[in-house]
């Protein structure tokens, strides 16, 4: 009885358990269809050709390499079940059956490893992102559901993996905390209270924190600024450019967060044309393309112009309208200005402005506040530039599986079970109902009459249901 009482645990004997008597690795109902639309655009191949340079030059030895088709579904599984970080990602796919059987696992094999996503990750270029995303692009062309004529573009903010706490000066590499410190004593504070520092930071005069003065050396692209609630934290701006009449997304980069939304305007729209062109299959840009649409966050007279020029209608207020009119500018200046301004304040203008604000902040929040990339936990912009570019990817998966089976998640698809489970209950309620309002009678011959198609057609129930020549 007290054999083991000094903690040591008994040495495991050999067991033998029958490969057949092992739980059934089978995928849940969402993810099937998932694989069954991932198979119909033969995206698994594809892949494979993609990333094939990228394996072959690290072929070195070792452990055999992970399927490129493995990785992207893992970021979809990311997307889908609002997984910040690839370390939740791998978790969840060791714990989950039915994950396993998306993936192509069976019980007894060992799921990819946080850190092979990681290199993955590394391995792969911006580019081979893209063009998995250009895949999927061409399935929502085929199934009617991309036109490209009207084109919007926009951003917003991710918290960045940073920490203001570890700012240091980009000349001394004093630490921002020290500097802190050394302010309040010089003010006659007691540096070693932590919240009397604080205090004294938070309303001290002339305080100022400049990205051309501080860094946060463990991620050097994140930038000083406020974030969605308010508050100053470290950030960057994801960029959604998308299709104004579907919602899919074309394009997807995330920038710094002091960069401008007017720099370089025309090349990022351009490049998204040119993607557009070849999935359409226009290569001459005569039907996509027709019509850009911003806030006025993007209006900029040099950017419009370059646009115009390339025959790209452009919908965007100009904040500096007033201070414009009396400026003396030349004519091709003032005939853009005035051309854009017509644009903004016509009817069609006015459409595409109310489906920015549909398409485009649709996607910010299924993509950041459901598809857990609000809180970066990677660091770098070309690291979450590809993390952006996988969820992008997979919201478009989404829009095509809600147009073939009539749900785009795993939550519509619980959602669609659960309503099609009351309505089939309050139809048998109503079904009893009646038979209870309506009793039966006998006819002549003593058998009872089926009343139940006069109710049936009374409370559109059944459609149709055929009378039954069986007695009471």
């Amino acid at each position: 009885m007290f054999e083991h009482c000094d903690g040591e645990k008994p040495k495991q004997e050999e067991f033998w358990v029958e490969k057949r008597q092992l739980p059934a690795v089978k995928a849940g109902t969402f993810y099937r269809k998932l694989d069954e639309t991932l198979r119909e655009m033969e995206f698994a191949g594809k892949v494979r050709d993609l990333c094939r340079a990228a394996y072959k030059k690290a072929s070195s030895g070792g452990r055999p390499g992970i399927d490129p088709s493995v990785y992207f579904k893992m970021l979809m599984i990311g997307f889908f079940e609002n997984l910040p970080s690839e370390r939740a990602i791998a978790s969840r796919c060791e714990d989950s059956l039915s994950l396993r059987a998306f993936l192509g696992y069976n019980l007894t094999e060992s799921t990819p490893d946080h850190s092979s996503l990681s290199v993955i990750r590394t391995r792969l270029g911006v580019e081979v992102y893209q063009s998995a995303l250009k895949i999927v692009l061409t399935g929502l062309y085929e199934h009617g559901l991309l036109k490209g004529r009207d084109l919007g573009i926009d951003s917003s903010i991710i918290e960045a993996n940073a920490s203001l706490r570890e700012l240091q000066h980009r000349n001394t590499e004093e630490s921002y905390w020290e500097y802190v410190k050394k302010l309040a004593a010089e003010a006659g504070i007691d540096p070693d209270d932590t919240k009397a520092v604080r205090r004294f930071d938070k309303k001290r005069k002339g305080r100022k924190t400049s990205d051309e003065d501080w860094v946060n050396p463990h991620d050097p692209d994140a930038r000083v600024g406020r974030t969605k609630d308010g508050a100053c934290d470290m950030f960057y701006q994801p960029e959604h450019f998308t299709d104004l009449e579907t919602g899919a997304i074309i394009r997807a980069e995330v920038r710094t967060g002091d960069s401008g939304d007017s720099e370089e305007l025309s090349d990022r729209v351009l490049e998204g044309c040119r993607t557009l062109a070849g999935v359409c299959e226009d290569p001459k840009q005569e039907k996509v393309g027709r019509s850009l649409t911003t806030d006025e966050g993007y209006f900029s007279a040099e950017e419009v112009c370059a646009l115009q020029s390339e025959g790209i209608r452009t919908v965007m207020g100009d904040p500096h309208e007033s201070h414009r009119n009396k400026d003396k500018r030349c004519k091709v200046t003032r005939q853009t200005l005035n051309k854009a301004k017509r644009a903004v304040k016509s009817k069609s203008g006015k459409a595409l402005l109310r489906k920015r604000g549909e398409h485009l902040e649709r996607s910010f929040a299924h993509v950041l506040d459901h598809g857990g990339l609000r809180r970066a936990t990677l660091r770098g912009k070309e690291n979450l530039t590809k993390r952006q570019i996988a969820a992008a990817m997979t919201y478009d998966l989404s829009l095509l599986m809600r147009k073939i089976f009539g749900f785009g998640t795993p939550k519509q698809w619980t959602a669609q079970s659960v309503s099609a489970l009351i309505r089939l209950a309050n139809r048998l309620v109503r079904l009893f109902a009646g038979l209870l309002s309506s009793p039966l009678r006998s006819d002549s011959n003593g058998r009872c009459s089926d009343n139940l198609l006069t109710i049936s057609r009374r409370s559109w129930i059944i459609p149709e249901i055929r009378r039954s020549s069986t007695g009471c």
